[in-house]
């Protein structure tokens, strides 16, 4: 297993030191291109090279190889759906799951029904859109409570799981009772919708599992299967544009999903690796005002900067991502091992932290900016990429949870060919030669 905590911990007190990995390879003895492997968790240096690693950077073996400095890492992560779909035996699968795993995992129950189930229900109220106001801002008020306990626990890894979340609230709300409640909470869709760090979505047993759709087991639940679905199609937009939203739908039997949603869980997550697996597609530019009108399709404009980067093995980059100026910011190690295979850890950054890490942009690399149109379709979730200097073609990419995962494309699309794994399609290598041009 790849030994990122060492390799983390091993940068910061190189870069303390003041050392380039070349400069700390000629101390030891080694390659810079060891020291990199070291740090991005690849492979591990042997009781020799510890010795001479604890003399180089002036402190004890024990403090090299010491835990208790890594920070704790509190991810939060929605679980949504239709009705019907199973997120209260999802619930239970993931305690199951994570706490043998040493993680913390915590849980935010679902607002709407806690209402409900304590007579606070819409269609009692004179508004929709203040109930949905207060619904949302006593969901917020309970994740920031979590957020704050959590920190406070003795624990490293800590899972928030929150049964629905702030976005889920869109379904139920016309566009004009959206724009009132944005302006209550006085914030913005972007900032509401991707302040959590990834999105699972069940689908309704009404689509594909319709014998097993039942009011029976939850109170608050009263739609016909007719209006699942629509709901469930709602849900859906509502979380569309999310950097990580995964659908989880009834083409197995119901153990099997939730089997199915774990691995998707474990997959982003980094467990047991930090493995991105996807499928790249050259394609025909596609409509773009036919995207635009597609309820499971939304656009959000990135522009992608590369960081000087010592080994030669990996790429770093910062991203701003968002629309109509507001953005979150994150910060992207990657590192190919094999076929459609790559290391991905990721981390969000503040804007500052963001701004301050540009200075530190490769100068043999332009920025990418570009626009990508976020689809949830036939159970997956697509990203289409359109460059401002392309004009008849786009990229495509899909994010599998393995490799024989079976795709089937979305309708209107026309696949030029699949460039999976070709250098040419990366973004990293269109930075390069537009910097040449």
């Amino acid at each position: 297993m790849a030994d990122y905590a060492f390799g983390n911990r091993l940068c910061r007190l190189r870069t303390e030191a003041g050392l380039s990995q070349a400069q700390l390879g000629e101390k030891l003895g080694v390659t810079n291109k060891a020291i990199s492997k070291w740090e991005n968790g690849q492979t591990q240096p042997g009781l020799d090279a510890i010795r001479k690693l604890s003399e180089a950077l002036g402190v004890t073996a024990d403090a090299l190889l010491a835990s208790d400095e890594l920070p704790q890492k509190i991810t939060r992560i929605v679980i949504t759906g239709g009705p019907c779909a199973g997120k209260t035996t999802a619930m239970s699968w993931i305690q199951n799951a994570f706490s043998r795993m040493g993680y913390m995992v915590l849980f935010v129950d679902e607002t709407a029904t806690q209402l409900i189930s304590g007579g606070a229900a819409p269609w009692l109220s004179a508004s929709n859109r203040d109930f949905q106001w207060r619904l949302i801002q006593l969901q917020l008020d309970k994740e920031r409570a979590f957020a704050e306990i959590a920190a406070t626990m003795k624990a490293d890894k800590v899972l928030i799981v929150c049964d629905r979340a702030a976005l889920d609230n869109r379904a139920y709300m016309t566009d004009a009772e959206f724009r009132y409640v944005l302006r209550q909470l006085n914030t913005d869709e972007v900032t509401l919708r991707d302040q959590y760090d990834a999105v699972f979505h069940l689908v309704t047993a009404a689509k594909g599992a319709e014998a097993f759709y039942t009011l029976s087991n939850n109170a608050a639940r009263t739609e016909t299967p007719e209006q699942a679905i629509a709901l469930d199609d709602r849900i859906i937009a509502a979380w569309t544009g999310h950097p990580h939203l995964r659908l989880i739908d009834n083409s197995s039997d119901f153990d099997e999903k939730m089997r199915r949603l774990i691995a998707e869980i474990l997959s982003f997550l980094g467990e047991p690796n930090p493995l991105e697996i996807e499928r790249k597609f050259l394609i025909a530019l596609p409509d773009l005002k036919a995207l635009e009108k597609l309820p499971h399709c939304r656009r959000v404009d990135i522009v992608q900067t590369y960081l000087i980067c010592e080994g030669d093995d990996e790429e770093v980059r910062i991203r701003q991502r968002g629309v109509d100026g507001h953005y979150i910011y994150f910060k992207t190690r990657k590192r190919h091992v094999g076929g459609n295979k790559r290391v991905e850890v990721e981390e969000r950054l503040t804007q500052d932290e963001y701004l301050s890490l540009l200075t530190q942009a490769d100068p043999a690399y332009r920025p990418i900016r570009k626009q990508r149109w976020c689809l949830s379709e036939n159970g997956l979730y697509y990203e289409i990429d359109i460059y401002p200097e392309w004009t008849d073609q786009a990229l495509m990419e899909v994010e599998l949870r393995d490799e024989h995962q079976k795709i089937t494309l979305p309708e209107g699309i026309r696949v030029i060919r699949e460039v999976t794994g070709e250098e040419a399609y990366s973004n990293h290598f269109l930075a390069q030669i537009k910097k040449a041009d």
